[in-house]
């Protein structure tokens, strides 16, 4: 194996922590900095300081509340996104809060009691290895914004013609909205192979031959060649 010059495998993990409230703040420090190859590098209280701190301190994952003063969550997500792994983590449940999130660059989304100690440490660490975490309500919500969404067309899809599952309309609703296969992995609760292999036979009784066929297929924005 060769080495690794950045040391990158054997450092601990650095984490930032975002939230407004000074208790939630110094629990998650607390909590995180016990877990082994853990390190929380800062803390901030508000977005504007959780850029700033993420410029300096380039933390491998943040953890980002969503309703803060001066600027919220999702205002600097973009920004967070584009210099670490963000994990929404936040008593905001809304459906239209976690699909926005997802789509400015979340990795994931956590809503607070809805988690144990060691799954937040978990999804920690899985983050910055590229694997999405989501507890149970923003999953749900997920699912049913895109369900929401739909276009007049594609609720008339007759399912028994293309003849796909119930689980393979919950896969490519997830493609549909934008999600990647890690995402819709850990939004169904299943693996990103299974994912693989959904995607395959939905491409398949779609007639698509990529992913931007298959969205542009599914809502209606092309002509759908269903092949027996």
């Amino acid at each position: 194996m060769a080495a690794d010059p950045g040391g990158l495998e054997n450092r601990p993990l650095r984490v930032l922590v975002v939230d407004d409230n000074p208790v939630v703040r110094a629990g998650l420090s607390a909590l995180l900095s016990g877990g082994a190859g853990l390190t929380v590098v800062a803390e901030a209280a508000d977005g504007h300081q959780a850029v700033l701190a993420a410029r300096r301190h380039r933390p491998d994952v943040t953890l980002l509340d969503v309703r803060m003063p001066r600027a919220d969550g999702l205002s600097v997500l973009p920004a967070l996104a584009e210099l670490t792994a963000v994990l929404m983590l936040t008593y905001s449940e809304e459906t239209e809060t976690v699909h926005r999130a997802l789509r400015l660059g979340a990795g994931g989304y956590l809503v607070h009691g809805e988690f144990t100690a060691e799954e937040l440490i978990t999804a920690v660490r899985d983050l910055r290895a590229g694997r999405a975490h989501f507890t149970a309500t923003p999953a749900t919500a997920l699912l049913a914004h895109m369900r929401a969404s739909l276009s007049p067309l594609r609720k008339q899809l007759d399912l028994a013609q293309c003849q796909l599952s119930r689980r393979e309309v919950e896969v490519m609703d997830l493609i549909a909205s934008g999600m990647t296969n890690t995402q819709i992995a850990a939004a169904c609760f299943i693996s990103e192979k299974t994912v693989k292999n959904h995607i395959n036979r939905i491409f398949t009784k779609l007639g698509a031959d990529h992913r931007s066929q298959a969205i542009a297929l599914w809502l209606g924005t092309a002509r759908r060649e269903v092949r027996r």
